[in-house]
């Protein structure tokens, strides 16, 4: 999937970007569909605010826990100090900040994701030490074959996810040079296989080093990691895995702060409520750092209700986006038939399939919603759009522009 986006997507993506002046992916659907009456715009923020806020909060909480299980704090305060940092920096740095920020900090989360299973398999008497552990404990840890066909297609299927998370798709959107799409493409791929790999690791070797999960903080897995740095490695070096969470922290949460508020401002207040005027950009700006706060805000309140959920916070909100954007964005540029009607049919479905999933116990424990979510959503899209009609002058357009 990850090839895929950095080969092909990305690239159609960004040119269609750069001839109609799009900004925002809210912008990329208007101008591809001729959203005259702003419908697209509409739910686009909204599928955004939804799930961008869960996924925000979730990133609060998660700060909130390494501050707990790191230095003491008791975890509320933890999570508002993560909120004020995670604010400050955004509201007064912008997209540019936020993009040499989040190179900085991809450092610090491949040395410490790489180095610290490597240093702890070793301080452990080696691997199959770890492997003779973990066969105690239950061969399922070592036998790939034990994943059931749910989970396995579950873990296969995230990658899914990638087409539709809007703070993804805005930094190919604004790529200086296209060219440089095919480096990107080596570059991320062996960076996320490396830090997939590593993270896997830590888990394998955590649940060797605490057989038992009341040997944790607050009997809370998601406290495994700052916990074994703790043990294992060297103050600095602990330093480096602490620096390391709240980069993957701040880099996620600060983008995705950014997209939907800028969604919000231009999309809603610029470009529906205020279309006839021009607004300085000044006021825009100012706009754009007041929803931040305000959605810092909520997501805050959220995450404080929420605490104890942080995984689960994440995978619904990376399905909700992935499932109602992903499908109809890929049809969107690839498919010249695809119609206005055919995306909100698709974005419609792929949000209310993730939510009925998610909260389906039945459902949710056998399958992860992003695979039902995404597959419907593709074929509501696709079925939508081939009982409606594609506007001439729209199909002209997309294939001027695919034949560049």
């Amino acid at each position: 999937v990850e090839w895929f986006l950095f080969m092909y997507y990305a690239k159609r993506l960004r040119t269609f970007s750069e001839r109609y002046d799009c900004i925002t992916v809210p912008d990329f659907f208007a101008e591809r569909f001729d959203d005259k009456n702003g419908s697209l715009r509409i739910i686009l923020v909204v599928i955004f605010l939804v799930f961008m806020v869960s996924y925000v909060s979730s990133q609060f909480v998660a700060g909130g826990k390494a501050f707990a299980s790191s230095f003491g704090l008791a975890q509320n305060t933890g999570v508002m100090i993560t909120a004020a940092i995670i604010l400050l920096y955004t509201v007064l740095g912008g997209f540019l900040a936020v993009s040499l920020t989040d190179t900085i900090q991809a450092f610090f989360m491949i040395i410490a994701l790489v180095f610290l299973p490597i240093i702890a398999i070793y301080d452990m008497g080696g691997w199959s030490i770890v492997m003779g552990e973990l066969r105690m404990q239950d061969i399922g840890f070592v036998d790939p074959t034990a994943l059931g066909f749910g989970a396995f297609i579950g873990f296969i299927g995230i990658g899914l996810g990638s087409p539709g998370n809007p703070h993804i798709l805005s930094r190919y959107m604004s790529i200086d040079d296209p060219k440089q799409l095919k480096y990107a493409a080596v570059v991320g791929t062996v960076w996320n296989v490396m830090m997939a790999g590593g993270a896997i690791l830590i888990g394998l070797v955590g649940r060797a080093y605490f057989p038992e999960v009341d040997m944790l903080p607050g009997s809370d897995t998601e406290n495994l990691y700052p916990l074994l740095a703790q043990n294992q490695l060297h103050p600095v070096l602990f330093g480096i895995v602490i620096a390391s969470i709240f980069a993957a922290i701040m880099s996620t949460a600060d983008s995705q702060l950014l997209v939907a508020a800028s969604s919000v401002v231009r999309d809603i207040y610029d470009k529906l409520i205020k279309k006839d005027e021009e607004i300085p950009q000044k006021t825009l700006v100012l706009y754009s750092r007041i929803v931040v706060v305000l959605l810092v805000i909520i997501s805050l309140i959220f995450g404080l209700v929420a605490q104890n959920i942080v995984f689960w916070l994440v995978l619904f909100a990376w399905a909700g986006l992935g499932a109602s954007i992903g499908p109809t964005s890929i049809l969107a540029l690839y498919w010249k038939k695809t119609t206005k009607a055919g995306v909100i049919a698709g974005l419609l479905t792929g949000t209310i399939v993730t939510m009925i999933w998610y909260f389906v116990p039945v459902l949710k424990n056998n399958l992860y919603e992003l695979i039902p979510a995404f597959t419907l959503s593709w074929l509501a899209t696709w079925g939508v759009s081939k009982i409606t009609q594609t506007p001439d002058k729209l199909e002209e357009h997309f294939e001027e522009l695919t034949r560049e």
